[in-house]
């Protein structure tokens, strides 16, 4: 999951608007929608302690993806899952050209993965 996933899922589990994020935080509207953008711009530090604080996430977790998401909780999210890894040269290098497409093609592409892959047992 990417920041800009973990930005949005924190604060729609704060049940924030961005408009209501972004002024908790001191910021403009389109600043949130930007940071929430694939691909868009990342928060400076400044601003992820804020969102961390004003979502009630904790920063670990928004910052990497890793540990607890809420600071009470126990159970810990991992940053990297061994599915994460490719498993021969293949797969590598098709993540590696998939890592190159932009995110509308790379979207299509899995589509398509997918739909081969129903053939297959």
């Amino acid at each position: 999951m990417h920041m800009a996933d973990r930005m949005r899922r924190a604060r729609l589990k704060a049940k924030l608007s961005q408009q209501e994020l972004a002024g908790k935080i001191g910021v403009q509207r389109s600043a949130v929608a930007q940071w929430e953008k694939t691909g868009g711009n990342l928060p400076s530090m400044h601003h992820l302690i804020d969102i961390a604080l004003a979502t009630g996430v904790t920063l670990e977790w928004l910052g990497t993806g890793r540990g607890p998401i809420k600071p009470d909780e126990e159970t810990w999210t991992p940053a990297v899952q061994s599915l994460d890894y490719a498993q021969d040269e293949t797969e590598y290098q098709c993540l590696q050209d998939l890592r190159r497409l932009p995110h509308r093609l790379r979207e299509n592409v899995a589509g398509i993965i997918a739909i081969l892959a129903k053939n297959y047992p």
